[in-house]
């Protein structure tokens, strides 16, 4: 058995917009209800949800028959659960925080085996489909993506050194905590947070590095794909939730009052 090829990956090469979901409620089962939607990447949340290792394999269990990348947000940028994830098949990771080329290379150097990298080799995993994919130690690391999210305005500065570190396969900025860096907490659709995003973004697009976010407003993310960033992701399964239930609720208030 041959490893099978990483449409996500395959698509940023090819230029291919890439429409993506927040993945943050930390059970299979609700991750199988918005994998079913046919989003083309779900990322699966451990910064900012309560995953663990053993919830993020049933997420990726309940992703991998309906088509959608499953690419992790890992905690940190930290090779032992680095290690742990990849062998449990994730076909990428979004690396928190990175603040500079060394912690870039040091995220890639987590997703290479040695003499390239440091992940430590395991025999019978998911990610090897329990040892039958005889090219997996060869082919792997030419599919799995390696995202770098750029969440600081120094980072942002230094967008294009980072973004072009070998191995890397595309930046990913979060405006959330860029906004927070530049006193705008809570706002990351605030003007001046794009002012500085979008002039990194466009450098890194020149150089054919694909460039990624997440926001909320599905117009402003399909603007945003217009523009060139490659990757996108329009909102988060947490707050489809809450705000289905909080529309349900109203439309039913109004409902009786009427």
């Amino acid at each position: 058995m041959k490893l099978p090829q990483n449409p996500f990956m395959q698509a940023l090469a090819d230029n291919q917009q890439q429409i993506g979901l927040w993945v943050s409620l930390a059970n299979g089962y609700a991750a199988e209800a918005v994998a079913s939607a046919g989003y083309d990447w779900l990322l699966v949340d451990m910064e900012h949800a309560p995953s663990d290792l053993q919830t993020v394999l049933n997420q990726l269990q309940a992703i991998a028959q309906h088509g959608s990348t499953a690419i992790v947000r890992p905690p940190w940028n930290e090779p032992v659960i680095v290690k742990r994830l990849l062998d449990m098949g994730a076909r990428g990771l979004l690396f928190p925080m990175v603040q500079s080329v060394a912690e870039a290379e040091a995220a890639v150097a987590a997703t290479r085996y040695p003499p390239r990298g440091v992940r430590g080799v395991a025999g019978t995993t998911r990610a090897n489909h329990f040892g039958r994919i005889t090219d997996y130690y060869h082919q792997i690391e030419n599919e799995t993506a390696v995202l770098i999210q750029l969440e600081s305005v120094a980072a942002v500065e230094n967008a294009l050194e980072i973004g072009t570190v070998e191995g890397v396969t595309g930046v990913f900025f979060g405006p959330a905590d860029i906004g927070a860096d530049m006193g705008l907490v809570g706002n990351p659709m605030h003007p001046a947070i794009w002012d500085i995003i979008k002039p990194a973004a466009a450098k890194l697009i020149a150089k054919g590095i694909p460039v990624g976010t997440l926001v909320s407003d599905p117009s402003f993310a399909a603007a945003l794909l217009r523009d060139g960033f490659t990757f996108v992701a329009c909102g988060s399964d947490a707050g489809l939730l809450a705000r289905g239930a909080d529309t349900l609720l109203a439309t039913m208030r109004k409902n009786l009052d009427t």
